[in-house]
């Protein structure tokens, strides 16, 4: 028991380590570019911490397993160094044994990632979806900045000198839209207006922007006169609800509906979300073997090579998710082949080192 909590730490503190240091940087890397959209007026800052909360599942059930690699390799690489595991196989641990010891942090990491892969990331990767979409199809009045001019979407740009404390009116508008005449002419409009509101067609489902109080202007290139209309109140149509992406696709499905769809996409992502957890054990009979090193050699000798293969590995699953989604790769046989390669070659490795000593 003392060996066994004194490895299992070893590999999960280097876990940890490695783990928080991709995390930072995959969700630095995320926030970075949700806050370049925040400050161009496409998302509210407001939503910036629930999108990043809700795309953590999605990171971590890729980042768990490399780090539990890289940990097993790093964790033994150094107590190698330190010839430690000489001392333990000269005293009767054989190498079957480091590799049981090694499994059982490995069950603990593969449940978080089934969890993760199963239920959490399908569940978040469609609540961030849902709220993207809806500031896609909305002017959110809580994304624009009053004293600037910002996009938002179908070729318009916005203006307006304040907004009201609740969030709901806008006052002071300007509003460009680029657009085309029935003869295929381009045509610019501009449209000033004292306040706005934006409200929902319960009968088409489309959202309108509605002004009031206000002036339009229509211009077009190359001619020289402009049509300008008056109006109490002018709605401009936002979106259409066909213009809605589609929210029901097996990525945002949950794991028990995959089971009842026969298509290739939903059987594509069914077998990614079971493969992840398998990845692990296999991941970690590869590290085993790569994990002995020569004192002469340094703790990082075999890192490089290690990360290739892991690379290898993922691309491999990515590239089949691709190919069964479009129906070139039979989801029959699917993306087992690449698993059963990759277990057969930790085994392979694993029936070399254990000829060679894991001793070294």
């Amino acid at each position: 028991m003392i060996i066994f909590r004194y490895l299992t730490r070893e590999i999960l503190l280097t876990m940890a380590a490695v783990a928080g240091v991709l995390m930072l940087v995959i969700m630095g890397s995320r926030f970075i570019r949700y806050f370049s959209n925040a400050a161009e007026g496409d998302i509210p800052a407001s939503i910036l911490g629930t999108l990043m909360l809700f795309h953590l599942p999605g990171f971590l059930e890729l980042i768990l397993p490399l780090a539990f690699f890289l940990g097993i390799l790093l964790a033994y690489g150094q107590l190698y160094l330190n010839s430690e595991i000489t001392v333990l196989v000269a005293c009767g641990t054989s190498p079957n044994r480091l590799l049981q010891v090694s499994l059982v942090p490995a069950t603990l990491v593969a449940i978080l990632v089934a969890l993760c892969s199963l239920w959490l990331t399908p569940a978040g990767a469609l609540q961030n979806a849902v709220m993207l979409e809806e500031q896609r199809s909305r002017i959110d009045f809580s994304a624009l900045a009053p004293g600037r001019f910002q996009e938002f979407g179908s070729g318009r740009t916005a203006y307006m000198e304040g907004i009201s404390d609740d969030g709901s009116e806008m006052r002071g508008v300007f509003i460009s839209e680029r657009q085309r005449r029935r003869d295929g002419t381009p045509d610019t409009a501009t449209t000033r207006a004292e306040g706005g509101y934006q409200t929902l067609d319960g009968e088409t489902g489309s959202r309108f922007l509605v002004l009031a109080n206000g002036e339009r202007y229509s211009v077009a290139p190359g001619r020289f006169e402009a049509e300008r209309l008056e109006f109490d109140t002018y709605a401009v149509r936002l979106s259409q609800a066909d213009d809605m992406r589609e929210l029901d696709a097996p990525e945002y499905a949950t794991t028990a509906a995959l089971f009842g769809d026969d298509s290739a996409r939903a059987q594509a992502q069914l077998q990614w979300r079971l493969g992840l957890p398998l990845m692990v054990f296999i991941l970690t009979l590869l590290a085993m073997p790569l994990s002995r090193v020569n004192p002469r050699q340094g703790r990082f000798a075999k890192l490089l090579p290690a990360i290739f293969l892991h690379v290898a590995y993922l691309s491999l699953l990515l590239a089949a998710l691709d190919a069964i989604g479009r129906g070139s790769l039979p989801a029959m046989v699917g993306m087992w082949p690449i698993h059963g390669a990759f277990l057969a070659l930790g085994l392979i490795m694993m029936t070399r080192a254990q000829r060679k000593g894991m001793s070294g």
